[in-house]
């Protein structure tokens, strides 16, 4: 009894879909026209899609914490602006970039967040804020590496180094368009001069988040204080930390010489600012406006870091100009200094990401 009524229902069925099928609109159609629909692909549905993409316009949003101040007092400025010139002429009206600057959009950190989530398309970092979004780069990180900055850039520009960027883009999320050095870094304080580095025990500094440049404060038996750039300023300003580290060009732009006396032109990192783009973004643009950004990237990169290397060189003397006292150390206290903190901050490193990274960045600065 149960196999009859079985069998009766299956027919039933049968006749309904059969019954549905005859009447049904295209999209209905059984599963097998639409595999023989993909096997012969109709040359009006591709006509239609061309048009469709060609006329497709987009925004790029550019989040950067840098103040809105004149291109040639700025090596960020320089380079956003430049690049906004470059996309938007280039691509005939079809990408327009909006700068956002001076934290508009948040801290370099929400920026960078705002790439992975699709909120903004591009932001302003030093590399050290990517530590935490991709492990690797914590090997820029580590101080007392390259001899100046044109080693640096060497080795950024180099096979190596794009090789590294790549990655950093497949594997992270975030395309690094552009990088490079914008001067040494170096500690300031407002309460005792820097000057060898036993002068630097016992100051509190702010630190960029990073575990690594929290290490290397350590390191010369000074305190930690990782905070966003945003905050540092009134952070000097009141006492909450004594001093801070960053390249002169920095400490111009953000005014930190108002509220800090001594620096010691130790030279302790290559900071190395990039210019980033979400990768998931700059992979959805048609291949002619994805090479419109690229070639942008290429052509404004050099101007801007020559920007970079003028303020830098000028700027000592502008910061004792604005009553900084700045001490030059002597290449034995020099090599103190970078002693203190190389190996500590090598290791710590080493543990994160391997020896293998870390042995290839050192023979890419050995061959530089």
């Amino acid at each position: 009894m149960k196999k009859k009524l079985f069998t009766t229902l299956l027919s039933a069925a049968l006749t309904a879909v059969l019954l549905t099928g005859c009447g049904s609109k295209q999209e209905d159609t059984p599963k097998i026209d639409d595999q023989k629909a993909e096997e012969q692909p109709s040359e009006n549905t591709e006509q239609k899609e061309a048009p469709a993409k060609e006329g497709e316009t987009y925004v790029i949003k550019l989040g950067m914490t840098q103040g809105d101040v004149p291109r040639e007092e700025s090596a960020e400025v320089t380079w956003t602006e430049r690049f906004k010139e470059e996309v938007e002429a280039n691509s005939n009206g079809r990408i327009t970039v909006e700068i956002y600057p001076s934290g508009q959009l948040g801290s370099v950190e929400e920026n960078l967040s705002g790439l992975l989530n699709g909120s903004l398309e591009m932001t302003v970092a030093n590399i050290n804020s990517l530590n935490n979004i991709y492990g690797d780069t914590m090997v820029f990180s580590c101080p007392a590496l390259f001899r100046n900055e044109a080693q640096c850039d060497a080795v950024l520009a180099g096979e190596w180094g794009q090789s590294f960027f790549t990655s950093v883009g497949e594997k992270s999320g975030i395309h690094v368009l552009a990088a490079f050095c914008n001067g040494m870094r170096c500690f300031t304080s407002t309460n005792k001069e820097l000057t060898t580095v036993d002068t630097a025990k016992g100051v509190t500094f702010r630190v960029m988040q990073s575990e690594v440049c929290e290490k290397m404060v350590e390191a010369i038996g000074a305190n930690p204080v990782p905070m966003a750039g945003s905050e540092m300023y009134t952070a000097l300003q009141n006492g909450t930390v004594d001093g801070q580290e960053n390249p002169p060009v920095n400490i111009l732009n953000d005014k930190t010489y108002e509220v800090q006396k001594y620096m010691v032109m130790d030279k302790h990192i290559a900071s190395i600012v990039t210019f980033a783009v979400s990768e998931s973004f700059l992979n959805g643009l048609p291949e002619d406006l994805k090479q419109v950004v690229i070639d942008a990237a290429n052509k404004v990169t050099p101007e801007a870091s020559a920007v970079c290397a003028r303020l830098n060189e000028e700027g000592v003397a502008k910061l004792e100009e604005y009553g900084m006292t700045v001490y030059t150390p002597t290449d034995e206290e020099l090599e103190d200094w970078h002693e203190a903190m190389r190996q500590p901050c090598i290791d710590f490193v080493t543990e994160q990401v391997g020896s293998e990274l870390v042995e290839e960045l050192l023979a890419a600065i050995e061959g530089a």
